[in-house]
């Protein structure tokens, strides 16, 4: 199952806004800085997503709402909340990031984005950061591109990688947020030993994450204590019956 079907299903979504004649205009209101959270907890930060379904696991929790999600992820000590808004495979929408903007927290759009449209209306929500996956890009200059589209307007890419040369192109790039995913999503498969893997290529002036596979306060005290700044953790949380709950045994 090869990365290009999630970027087939943003092609709607894609088309529709070269439809536009403008796009909105950027957001009125305050974005809290993404990586300044993340750092801010000393090694300690975690981001809470908001995940309904997933092609590994199907439906996950589709009776939980954005709103209610984002009181409980807020209550539990949450640093930032990742918001996934591909419709088709994860059941997510672009309006989530409005409903979850009360909780003051800084917001990070994941999801497939290939053009710097896509950027230029993110920019529009509430979001402070945006994924950029580098193995969406085939040449290091649309990649580049796309980091200083985030720039242009005024969003923090976040640059993940799954390997070392997706690591490499992501540094040579300039990335300063980098999100090392442990499931490869061409298989869905996780291996763990991705993060620990790479995580002596970090730089100084860096800020990195680890997504997917954490599964225990244990596992993301042992992925922290190797040297990274923050833990992505959705499935664990969003597969229990009180997210917040399960979120605080990661952030005491």
């Amino acid at each position: 199952m090869p990365l290009s079907r999630f970027v087939q299903a943003k092609q709607k979504e894609l088309a529709t806004l070269r439809s536009m004649k403008e796009l909105p205009l950027a957001y009125p209101g305050t974005k809290p800085g993404f990586a300044q959270a993340l750092l801010a907890q000393g090694g300690n930060a975690v981001i809470a997503e908001y995940k309904r379904a997933s092609p590994s696991q199907g439906e996950i929790n589709m009776g939980m709402g954005p709103e209610q999600v984002g009181k409980m992820y807020a209550g539990a000590g949450a640093t930032a909340i990742s918001v996934l808004t591909e419709e088709t495979y994860f059941k997510g929408d672009c309006a989530y990031l409005e409903s979850m903007a009360p909780t003051g927290l800084p917001l990070l759009r994941k999801d497939f984005i290939t053009d710097p449209l896509q950027v230029a209306f993110t920019a529009s929500t509430p979001a402070s950061a945006i994924l950029i996956i580098v193995r969406l890009f085939e040449t290091d200059k649309k990649l580049q591109d796309m980091l200083t589209a985030c720039a242009t307007h005024s969003l923090e890419p976040v640059v993940e990688a799954f390997d070392m040369r997706d690591l490499e192109r992501a540094q040579n790039a300039g990335a300063k947020i980098i999100q090392i995913n442990n499931r490869d999503l061409a298989t869905l498969g996780i291996d763990m030993n991705r993060s620990f893997d790479l995580i002596g290529k970090k730089q100084p002036g860096e800020v990195w994450i680890s997504a997917s596979g954490i599964t225990t306060p244990k596992m993301g005290q042992k992925i922290i204590h190797a040297g990274f700044d923050a833990l992505l953790i959705g499935t664990a949380l969003m597969q229990e019956g009180d997210p917040g709950e399960m979120l605080a045994g990661f952030t005491r």
